[in-house]
């Protein structure tokens, strides 16, 4: 059974919902990959992964709240692009019909000795 096309009203529903994905993917800030550990007293430590290598940089207490800010744009960033892959797969497959799937033969398996 084909897949079912979409009308023009849920193009333009997910096109929608698409658009408002990217206002807020322009709306963000720094980016970085990682994560923030805490060692007291005061101190903060940047880790991240360098070519299969873990790579660890001490941070300031400033520093570490600007990076703390940028990995959580980061995460931000990873769950609208996930977002905006899915409604691009779902309007470039259901905008216009596909090929016609055959029909699955139903040959019985022949045994094996």
């Amino acid at each position: 059974m084909p897949e079912p096309i979409l009308t023009p009203g849920e193009v333009r529903q997910i096109q929608r919902r698409y658009e408002r994905l990217k206002k807020e993917l322009f709306g963000l800030g720094w980016i970085c990959q990682g994560s923030l550990m805490h060692t007291p007293p005061h101190a903060w430590r940047w880790t991240r992964k360098v070519h299969a290598k873990t790579v660890t940089v001490a941070l300031s207490e400033s520093q570490a709240e600007l990076y703390q800010q940028a990995i959580a744009n980061h995460r931000r960033l990873e769950q609208l692009l996930s977002q905006m892959r899915e409604l691009s797969q779902k309007v470039l497959s259901g905008s216009v019909p596909g090929v016609r799937r055959r029909p699955r033969k139903n040959d019985p398996k022949l045994p094996l000795s």
